[in-house]
């Protein structure tokens, strides 16, 4: 009788995508002349032998279970009758056969394709159709496990390090912020590491203009949105200047649109699956500093305003046009009006993307809602901007509980002066 050992890392080439080769493990093997007593033997010699290979002329052809082959044996008569038969007798004669090159993805499939056997039992590798070892679920898994943490690394790693190129995009505007408005306040919080949502601010010597902006989706596609939104809005600043927000979302819709191929032609039901129906939801403001002015164009975002006088109670909430920038729906010369809100020293203005007013929480899991937000501002309405923000955080961490983040969230304050 012959056992059967081979090194499968003799060969093997570095650097390269791990394969069945990779989970050989060189194992005795018999031939269809070996007897069941050879088998006993064999088994007898490894006791941690789970399967044995079977093969002819080193091809293999079955796979014998050490527990189903003893139950077997130890069976009234069945070594006298058995004994010196030969060992397929016993045998499964459709073991899982695959090939050394084949991926671990591949072989994954496999497995799980045929079924609880493959996993319990294992399964043989062949190299052009000859035996080399035998692979065993368990660790077949262990590799895949293992696998799929490298390359949850890796992709850790990569959105780590967009969210350093995310933040350092965003950086200026909140510098330029800092510098202008004294007493502001700009929370940004993706709801992953990167976000969809993204801010503007940039000052000038007869005023500032901000955006806030809320693009399709979060995580990574809203930051890729992010990324063709704000280069847009700059573009667009350039172009036309800050005074006039309408213009701006105007532009930058255009821009989107043209960009991702969106045909406002088209009916949404028509569209194929790869078409793009991606956009923005965003306010844009244009503050003048002679006048003391605030001039608004909202595309589904809205202002909230609560002036200095304190006969003003419960504020004002006014609201953009209802048509996003972007997205099928949006024609390509759709014009969004510009809002003039007169402000004074004192003047408290609130922006928010919906990822605040959206969030679900509270006894009845619903809405935070903008009355909750409106009630937190007032609640806090002779304090500095920063200390407004964190009242409004605070009311929305507690609203929110145990529930999961929904959205992104980001929203700035300021008091005019």
């Amino acid at each position: 009788m012959s056992g059967f050992l081979v090194d499968p890392s003799a060969a093997r080439p570095r650097f390269r995508q791990p394969c069945a080769e990779d989970l050989a493990v060189p194992t005795p093997s018999v031939t269809t002349d070996h007897s069941n007593q050879d088998v006993l033997e064999v088994f007898a010699m490894h006791r941690e032998l789970a399967c044995l290979p079977v093969t002819e002329q080193g091809r293999p052809i079955g796979l014998i279970n050490r527990s189903i082959f003893l139950s077997q044996m130890s069976k009234p008569y069945h070594r006298e009758l058995y004994n010196r038969k030969s060992c397929i007798a016993f045998m499964d004669k459709e073991p899982l056969v695959v090939d050394a090159s084949m991926s671990i993805d591949a072989l994954t499939f496999r497995t799980v394709e045929y079924g609880e056997k493959a996993l319990a039992d294992g399964f043989i590798i062949a190299r052009d159709g000859q035996y080399i070892g035998l692979g065993q679920g368990l660790q077949l898994m262990r590799v895949v496990a293992d696998m799929q943490a490298e390359r949850n690394r890796q992709i850790m790693h990569s959105i780590d390090y967009a969210s350093t190129i995310q933040r350092a995009m965003l950086r200026t505007s909140r510098e330029s912020l800092a510098a202008t408005l004294p007493d502001a306040t700009l929370v940004w919080e993706p709801r992953d590491v990167v976000g969809g949502d993204f801010y503007h601010f940039a000052a000038y010597p007869d005023g500032w203009f901000a955006a806030l902006a809320d693009c399709t989706g979060h995580g990574v596609p809203g930051a890729f949105m992010t990324l063709i939104a704000s280069s847009l809005l700059t573009q667009a600043l350039e172009q036309l200047g800050p005074r006039d927000p309408g213009a701006l979302l105007m532009a930058v819709n255009r821009g989107i649109k043209q960009m991702l191929a969106q045909n406002d032609r088209e009916p949404r039901e028509v569209l194929d699956a790869s078409a793009s129906d991606d956009g923005m939801d965003a306010a844009f403001f244009w503050f003048d500093n002679a006048t003391g002015a605030l001039t608004f164009a909202g595309a589904k975002s809205s202002l909230f305003v609560l002036q200095a006088d304190p006969a003003d109670i419960e504020g004002e909430i006014i609201n953009g046009a209802r048509m996003g920038v972007g997205y099928v729906d949006t024609a390509m010369d759709f014009a969004w009006e510009n809002r003039t809100v007169p402000t004074r020293s004192g003047t408290l203005v609130f922006v928010t993307t919906d990822g605040l007013i959206d969030q679900i929480g509270g006894p009845r899991e619903i809405a935070f809602g903008k009355r909750r937000m409106r009630e937190a501002i007032c609640a806090r309405r002779h304090a500095s901007a920063a200390q407004i923000g964190e009242a409004v955080l605070d009311a929305h961490r507690a609203w929110q509980g145990a529930q999961r983040r929904r959205d992104d969230l980001t929203f700035f304050c300021f008091r005019a002066q």
